[in-house]
């Protein structure tokens, strides 16, 4: 007779914590992630978390830094622990002593015009090649592509309907006729394998019944960056900031720009400005100006 394996019963302290972060609205995924960072500072103080002092705080950030935790996993354990702490034990004095990681802010990998182009001809299969088309022709995230039903493309209004986007925001998203055509390949290849249900996924996964998984894209994205030939660090993420870019090269205005990426503040759609390289040859160096003063003097001299 088989067994059936004995659950863990939950504490009091983490089902109010559950609770909490329900109430307000957190993802699943996210109160999985704040969970574990509470779990992890648990581990590390050997008692229960809601018996630390401000001096235990310190201890875990400084054996954070010194075990090499990077700056993103620590602001993330941030702002699990502050929530912790202020919502659940309602001990805002704690949550301050909680110091937030500097990381240095790196410049975006792009690929240019062309490399997309090879990028998305050597993507494994018409339904790849509609992600990838889609994750670029529409600046999506990798989340948000794997999350689209067939009914969030809306060919009449040429818009992509992204529904629960990072922050909890719906949004609409462009849809180019290039990329329609595209999707329509997909759709038609997937309605002959019988993978395309009515008001489903518009990318299903290895079941019709789920959608394809974040990993199955990346693995996809380098995959065809191999067989193309790219040797920049490529994943779909690459495919978001390349679509940035060319925008802002093409001289779309930046708060545009801002609005089709969901951005909730410009400083961060600004920092393609940084790697538009169209952009950059386009201004005038003011060296230039002062070349063509000097000469102007000397020829009336």
């Amino acid at each position: 007779m088989p067994v059936s394996p004995i659950e863990r019963p939950v504490s009091a302290l983490r089902q109010r914590m559950l609770e909490d972060m329900a109430m307000r609205g957190l993802r699943s995924a996210t109160q999985r992630d704040y969970i574990r960072f509470v779990q992890s500072f648990a581990a590390f103080l050997r008692r229960p978390p809601d018996t630390a002092t401000a001096e235990d705080i310190r201890r875990f950030q400084v054996h954070q830094h010194e075990s090499g935790v990077q700056p993103p996993t620590i602001n993330c354990s941030v702002s699990a622990l502050r929530f912790f702490f202020t919502v659940t034990l309602d001990r805002p004095d704690l949550s301050r002593r909680l110091v937030l990681a500097r990381s240095p802010r790196k410049l975006p990998d792009v690929l240019s015009v062309d490399e997309v182009g090879r990028l998305l001809e050597a993507a494994p299969g018409i339904k790849y090649k509609a992600i990838l088309g889609t994750a670029y022709g529409a600046g999506l995230r990798v989340s948000e592509v794997a999350s689209l039903k067939v009914d969030d493309i809306d060919s009449t209004r040429m818009l992509i309907r992204v529904e629960q986007g990072k922050g909890r925001k719906d949004r609409n998203a462009m849809l180019s006729p290039q990329l329609l055509a595209l999707l329509r390949l997909w759709w038609t290849e997937g309605k002959r394998r019988g993978v395309m249900l009515p008001h489903g996924w518009l990318f299903p996964g290895r079941s019709a019944a789920d959608p394809v998984s974040t990993r199955q894209i990346n693995r996809a994205v380098h995959e065809a960056a191999e067989a193309a030939g790219i040797r920049k660090r490529v994943s779909p993420h690459t495919l978001r900031h390349s679509f940035a870019t060319h925008l802002l090269e093409q001289d779309v205005d930046i708060r545009v720009i801002q609005v089709l990426l969901g951005h909730s503040k410009l400083d961060t759609t600004a920092l393609y400005a940084r790697v538009a390289t169209k952009t950059i040859r386009s201004v005038t160096s003011p060296l230039e100006r002062l070349a063509s003063l000097m000469e102007g003097k000397a020829s009336t001299g």
